[in-house]
């Protein structure tokens, strides 16, 4: 698709609606508002896929690079038909000719965490026929880029909880926490892209992840390579349809048959098909030697209930139930009491819990655990559609927004602040230089031009190339230091 159709529709009538003599449209991106509970800065990610994969990719296969009268007349038709009007054409034949994007990007390292309010990255045009351009992509950059950063900074949330945990309860198996997150969120998603976008933002914060695709993006779009580094991995594991085929009367025969297919590595085998607490009192004891002289862990993965009461135990009854699942394989497979005091399950025995698990619940999980002595670091939690997919671009309030423009050779600083607001979408006024006072990062905006060069946003992107380019190693730094 010519991806100048990847717009909202009011777009196309906005050339003709700028002051006469316009010349120049500088826009921001900005997060404006958090909605997630203890989250005031948001992290920066995904301009570097949305630079490579829209503004050259796509640009150049499907438009500069197709015939100009082919191209032109199916926009043409489009646009005329939507708006039933003879549309002007005359500036897209022109972009046409120029042959790429004349629009500059100014913007923070990728794994920068931003306050809320603070832009991350500015647009302007770069020749002076071509100012509608800018605002033009506002659409197809917002679609693009709220996601990963939203789900980038989601993933830091978790990562922040479980180090803190970890740090409380097994402060010498900190390197776990990587692994102690995983990404189970790609078949819950909007689409493929979608998916991809979000699990790129998890792995800034962890390496568990099952949303395979991940791997070739980052090295597509973020120059990784999969041979020579670690961007993201996961085990051996098995679904319910597998369970399922083995029969429920020899349940305890599928266990066995797969200890035996895979005798090494992590093997992780989803035990709630039928009787979780079945699996956890009678399958694993009998299974005991099995398990303990295999090379690996097994890890047990309960699929449905309260993920708290499950994994922590509860009041119940039951008796069973009460004490929860890591209690259960303490009981019976033991473990280790660490410097700190925690009992840390033995290392051929672990649990993953998979299932509609959010910040809240994590913490909660992380929480309870360490109440009842053991460590944080027993439990692997599986992060799906339920934290990743229920967002919006509102989650973090994200909007691009002009705050300066260039009429007859006049410079006008712009903004807006509506009365009937909360403050929320009031936008900045003039020209915006970035910069870092008492390690926060700040913005002054009504700067002056050369005040603005001097700032912490650097040129990413200009005249259709990418100038400065980051790898996950690098952005995961920034991230996680």
């Amino acid at each position: 698709m010519n991806p100048l159709l990847l717009t909202d529709g009011y777009k196309l009538g906005h050339r003709e609606q700028y002051p006469q003599g316009t010349t120049l449209v500088y826009s921001n991106w900005t997060p404006r508002k958090s909605r997630v509970e203890d989250v005031d800065n948001v992290v920066f990610f995904g301009l570097q896929y949305f630079l490579k994969e829209y503004l050259i990719k796509r640009f150049n296969q499907d438009f500069f690079n197709q015939p100009k009268q082919e191209v032109v007349s199916e926009y043409k038709k489009y646009v005329d038909n939507y708006l039933g009007v003879d549309y002007d054409i005359s500036h897209i034949e022109a972009l046409h000719d120029l042959g790429y994007l004349p629009i500059e990007i100014k913007a923070l390292p990728e794994g920068t965490e931003v306050p809320i309010r603070v832009p991350m990255f500015t647009l302007v045009n770069t020749k002076s026929e071509f100012f509608w351009l800018t605002n033009y992509l506002e659409t197809l950059l917002s679609n693009i880029i709220w996601q990963p950063c939203t789900s980038a900074t989601i993933a830091k949330q978790y990562r922040k909880i479980l180090t803190q945990y970890a740090s409380e309860t097994d402060q010498d198996n900190l390197e776990f926490v990587t692994w102690q997150a995983h990404d189970f969120s790609m078949r819950g998603m909007s689409g493929t892209e979608s998916s991809i976008l979000s699990g790129m933002g998890h792995a800034l914060a962890f390496s568990g992840s099952d949303t395979l695709p991940v791997a070739k993006a980052y090295e597509t779009f973020y120059n990784t390579d999969v041979t020579k580094e670690l961007v993201i991995g996961s085990v051996n594991a098995t679904e319910h349809s597998v369970m399922c085929a083995g029969s429920k009367d020899d349940e305890i025969g599928t266990f066995r048959r797969l200890l035996k297919t895979y005798p090494t590595g992590i093997l992780s085998i989803v035990s709630d098909t039928w009787d979780l607490w079945k699996v956890l009192t009678e399958y694993l004891p009998t299974l005991k030697n099995e398990i303990l002289e295999r090379n690996g862990k097994l890890v047990i993965r309960p699929d449905s209930g309260d993920p708290v009461d499950i994994i922590c135990g509860c009041q119940h009854d039951n008796p069973i139930i009460a004490k929860g699942v890591i209690e259960l394989l303490w009981s019976e497979f033991g473990g280790t009491i660490n410097k700190q005091g925690y009992k840390v399950l033995n290392p051929k025995i672990g649990a993953i819990y998979g299932d509609s698990i959010t910040i809240e619940r994590a913490t909660l999980i992380c929480k309870r655990l360490k109440e009842k002595g053991f460590a944080s670091t027993n439990v692997i939690l599986g992060i799906g559609s339920f934290t990743y997919q229920y967002n919006t671009r509102d989650t973090f309030g994200f909007a691009m927004k002009a705050t300066y423009v260039e009429v007859n050779g006049e410079g006008r600083e712009i903004f807006k602040d509506p009365i009937t607001d909360d403050g929320t979408k009031k936008s900045a006024k003039g020209l915006i230089k970035l910069y870092q006072e008492n390690g926060q990062i700040n913005f002054k905006d009504q700067v002056s031009q050369e005040e603005e060069r001097k700032g912490l946003l650097q040129t990413v992107f200009k005249d259709g190339k990418v100038l400065i380019e980051d790898n996950l190693n690098q952005i995961r730094t920034r991230l996680i230091s």
